[in-house]
């Protein structure tokens, strides 16, 4: 019998690799991001202490039926840039959680710089 390895275990691998090397503080949060298979998530998290400084997702109430997953992401991306501008943050890390870069993670990240956030 054949004995595969989870995609999601790989994923996490990658993560956790990647989180070696990224930290985020109170001037320069880590943007965590987590997309399942119908919603996008997004936190905004200060490492140093251990708090999340803001979030947003897929799920807050706003956002229409009937949209494609990049353009959640898209719209994810700009709330959390509004959210972010009214803080008075404007630069963050960017943590893609593993994933890819590219489809949805690659939509958020557009949509975040095209607001003025700078990675």
């Amino acid at each position: 019998m054949i004995n595969k390895i989870s995609r999601n275990f790989l994923r996490l691998k990658r993560h956790a690799r990647l989180r070696k090397k990224l930290s985020g503080n109170a001037e320069l949060p880590r943007l965590s991001v987590f997309r399942s298979l119908r919603h996008i998530y997004v936190q905004l998290v200060d490492d140093t202490v251990g708090h999340t400084l803001l979030s947003a997702s897929s799920l807050e109430k706003g956002f229409e039926t009937g949209l494609t997953m990049t353009e959640k992401a898209k719209k994810v991306g700009s709330v959390l840039a509004m959210r972010m501008k009214e803080k008075g943050l404007d630069r963050l890390v960017f943590d893609r959680g593993g994933y890819k870069y590219h489809g949805r993670i690659a939509a958020l990240a557009d949509s975040l710089r095209e607001a003025g956030i700078q990675f």
